[in-house]
């Protein structure tokens, strides 16, 4: 891993009322903070300085940017922390790939386990792994690479970065996947951009989204 240098970029908060906040999580920063003192800075906190009764419910790659949200209420953790393990949220991500892709859409369906001897990477594995499924769409592709868009239906780590390395077209700048010029990008090209949840208080349906800055 790179020496932790996180952003200094003021806190961008979305939408935030009685029961949740959403922010952009910008890339490079840890969305917890991490072992010893020195990777202590991370969204987590920096949420928590503004709404101390923050609490978490998901989190998002040190080096994916995008819409994060955050309980602020117990009641709401538990809520959001439901939808996410019943899979009634809905996240959509914007990624810049390695490669031109022939195809105009498709589904990713495999299975996912961490790599021990590399953690923490995750690999593929048939016999072992946990079911992640993602839908994928291009938006528009030149100059060797493709802009796709990222509807992942499973959660798992590193889910998006490993099923795009799978059709082999790693995400751009990705400092575990990529290689050669593929991971020569000034951050990794994903990015966390709609984020869809059904409110904690009443259950209206909410679509919050965080512009992509590439």
């Amino acid at each position: 891993m790179t020496e932790y240098n996180p952003p200094q970029d003021p806190l961008v908060i979305l939408h935030d009322d009685h029961e949740v906040v959403l922010v952009d999580k910008p890339s490079g920063l840890l969305s917890v903070p991490g072992k010893g003192e020195h990777l202590a800075d991370c969204l987590m906190a920096r949420v928590k300085a503004v709404f101390p009764t923050a609490l978490l419910i998901h989190r998002l790659d040190r080096d994916t940017s995008g819409v994060m949200i955050f309980a602020l209420t117990p009641h709401a953790q538990r809520h959001l922390g439901l939808q996410f393990e019943k899979r009634q949220t809905k996240k959509t991500y914007v990624a810049r790939v390695w490669g031109e892709m022939t195809e105009k859409a498709g589904t990713v369906d495999l299975p996912l386990i961490v790599d021990w001897p590399n953690r923490p990477l995750q690999m593929v594995d048939h016999e072992n792994g946990r079911q992640a499924v993602t839908d994928w769409r291009v938006q528009r592709k030149g100059n060797g690479e493709t802009r796709v868009r990222l509807m992942p239906k499973t959660g798992r780590s590193h889910q998006l970065r490993v099923h795009m390395l799978a059709l082999g077209h790693p995400i751009l700048g990705d400092p575990f996947y990529a290689e050669g010029p593929a991971r020569d990008y000034p951050r990794l090209m994903l990015h966390s951009e709609t984020f869809q949840f059904r409110h904690p208080d009443g259950g209206q349906g909410m679509r919050i989204t965080a512009k992509c800055p590439f």
